[in-house]
């Protein structure tokens, strides 16, 4: 019998990507917030506010997962901590009250991005930005709540069928319908997000404990991603423009490149970077 599992935010990016690539080879499940996905004989949806936790409670112990990956959060707005911090310690209890594997979905703007070498699963969050500091409260309440739970930590998703927000933001720059400049001074580890998809998927199988790093091998500048990406899209990077992230007057994290190496040590999936997968994927016209 086919394992149990159970995706949060299953219309986001990433939760599309993971119920894609999991498909055939689970009994799945996943929530929605508000917009309810076509009806698919393959996937149990049920609309879930991660706020709520008797809610959370009842879909988890309807559904039963032997897997919970959780991506459901949002990056500002009011409800910011509650949904992507609370929300996030919500669904560790409820995995944990119903002995379920969870895989909680963090990221690289934990840190201050302040220092040269990449930053490891040992360093202490240094979070500067709302954001930041909401998903360095919910690795606190996730670990508290199931102490058993993998911690990821990843950094920006990108992919092209469909093609994600932010390489469509690029795309709009490079178009010339968008003003905006991309900082050459902010540094990343892009992946892309069938690699994490992937990588979570072979985690879910694994008894991990505690946080790990998965994110892409290359180290790239926001503005080195975007133009790359546009070219392998087939457009004209001429129009987009470098700024630098030092000269707002609000702090942003500058560096925030994560150390893979103990993923990589663990997991068989490959943790590609940028242009090893626009390299590969070019023979399969992505553009």
């Amino acid at each position: 019998m086919a394992k149990r599992l159970f995706i949060t935010g299953g219309t986001g990016y990433l939760g599309g990507a993971l119920l894609r690539i999991a498909a055939g080879r689970y009994e799945l499940g996943a929530s929605y917030l508000s917009h309810r996905p076509p009806t698919s004989p393959h996937i149990d949806w049920t609309p879930l506010d991660v706020r709520d936790p008797q809610a959370v409670r009842a879909a988890l112990m309807r559904f039963r997962p032997d897997i919970v990956i959780h991506t459901a959060f949002v990056q500002y707005g009011p409800d910011l901590m509650a949904i992507t911090a609370e929300g996030s310690g919500h669904v560790a209890t409820a995995t944990t009250e119903i002995h379920a594997r969870l895989i909680h979905m963090s990221s690289d703007v934990i840190f201050a991005g302040e220092r040269a070498d990449p930053y490891t699963e040992d360093d202490e969050p240094d979070p500067i930005s709302t954001y930041g500091e909401s998903k360095a409260v919910a690795e606190h309440l996730v670990a508290a709540a199931n102490p058993a739970a993998a911690i990821v930590r990843t950094s920006l998703i990108y992919g092209f069928d469909p093609i994600d927000r932010q390489t469509q933001f690029v795309l709009e720059i490079a178009a010339g319908d968008r003003p905006d400049r991309l900082f050459s001074d902010e540094y990343r580890c892009p992946i892309y997000v069938d690699d994490l998809a992937t990588a979570l998927l072979e985690l879910g199988e694994t008894d991990y404990t505690g946080v790990l790093h998965i994110a892409g091998a290359e180290q790239v500048s926001r503005y080195e991603m975007g133009t790359l990406l546009v070219q392998a899209l087939g457009h004209d990077p001429a129009k987009i423009g470098a700024g630098l992230s030092a000269n707002l007057p609000v702090r942003r994290p500058r560096n925030c490149t994560l150390d893979i190496g103990r993923a990589r040590g663990l997991l068989h999936t490959r943790l590609r970077g940028l242009r090893e997968v626009i390299a590969e994927l070019s023979g399969r016209s992505i553009a």
